[in-house]
This record gives C-alpha cells, structure tokens and sequence, in this order.
C-alpha cells in the first residue's frame, strides 16, 4: 500500500497493492492496522455505501456537521469519476482549497476524507459504481453542503458544458460563501 498526503492536511490518496494474475486480482481494499500505521489514527468505519450513477452525474459537495461530521474513504468498483474534497475547517491554512482527483476502477486509487470536508464526485464513464466507508452514520437533520458549481471553488468537473447532471437539492444548495466552516 502507498499512502501521499494530498496538498489539505490529512487528506490521503491511498494506492492498494492489487495481485495479478491470469485468474483476475487481489486486493486488500481497507485494513485497520495499516491504515493506522499509513494515517495516523485508528478510524471507526460503521456505514458503508454504495451508489451507481450514469455520465456526467455530479454528487456533492455534501457534509455532515458536528457532532455528525463524518470521515470517508472513497474508491470506484467499476467505472471512472473524478472525486473531490474541499477543507472547510474553520482555523486550515488551506480552508476553501480542493483537491481533485481521479478515481477508477483501472487505477484502483482511493481517497481518504477527514471529518471537516466537503465531499463530491462526477461520473466520467458511461455509468460507476462508488463505495465509500464512513465514520459515524447518516445523520438526516445534520446534513448540509453547496452547489458542486459554485464559481468560487473553480472546480474543473471534466463533465462536457450542458451534460451536467445534479439533484435538485445541490443545484438549489446555498453558494460556498454562504457556508459556515467547521469548528472541529
């Protein structure tokens, strides 16, 4: 396993070892000891989540607030989106920047979210299929987040101009500057 730490603290790219060989492959896709040596702490993964979305499908930037926040580590099964996370911690040195990177199912890569993250993905690919582990469990009245094309962010989604495809609730959710960052 190798594990970078992106450009926002505590947000890690993860890259899984996978073994190959005529039959397919194998790979270890979380293990809690190792994720522990690579990260730094222990995380208590209780929900994981599965979504199917088609081309040009933008989900996010979603959050849970405290005492709901909620870390993630996000792969793709099948299929390629470009997933993003933005600091929203209150006092980061990085608060409002991004990272964007790609996640497939050829690459392997995963994403580690901390808690006080915005979170989002697009679907590149003709449909994928996107797991994600999270600390703490869904928590309806705590949930919150903006427009995934708010213009303050400048997020380059890779989704052709006019393919977008957003719920009505994050094209209706309120600008990044109307956000009130995380104090965790």
């Amino acid at each position: 396993m190798t594990v970078t730490e992106t450009k926002l603290k505590g947000c890690f790219i993860i890259e899984p070892q996978a073994f190959t060989d005529s039959r397919g492959f194998f790979m270890e896709t979380f293990n809690v000891e190792k994720f522990k040596e690579h990260i730094g702490y222990k995380p208590d993964f209780v929900q994981d989540n599965l979504s199917k979305s088609s081309y040009g499908v933008i989900r996010g930037l979603h959050r849970q607030l405290p005492p709901h926040a909620q870390a993630k580590l996000v792969y793709v099964l099948d299929g390629k989106v470009i997933d993003v996370a933005v600091d929203i911690r209150k006092n980061s040195p990085t608060f409002g920047q991004h990272v964007a990177m790609e996640l497939s199912s050829d690459n392997k890569k995963q994403l580690f979210i901390p808690k006080g993250f915005l979170h989002g993905f697009a679907v590149l690919s003709e449909t994928a299929l996107f797991a994600y582990k999270c600390e703490g469990s869904y928590h309806k009245e705590s949930e919150s987040g903006i427009n995934p094309l708010d213009k303050t962010l400048n997020i380059d989604w890779k989704i052709e101009k006019g393919k977008e495809i957003l719920s009505e609730k994050d094209l209706n959710a309120p600008s990044f500057n109307e956000l009130k960052p995380v104090n965790l």
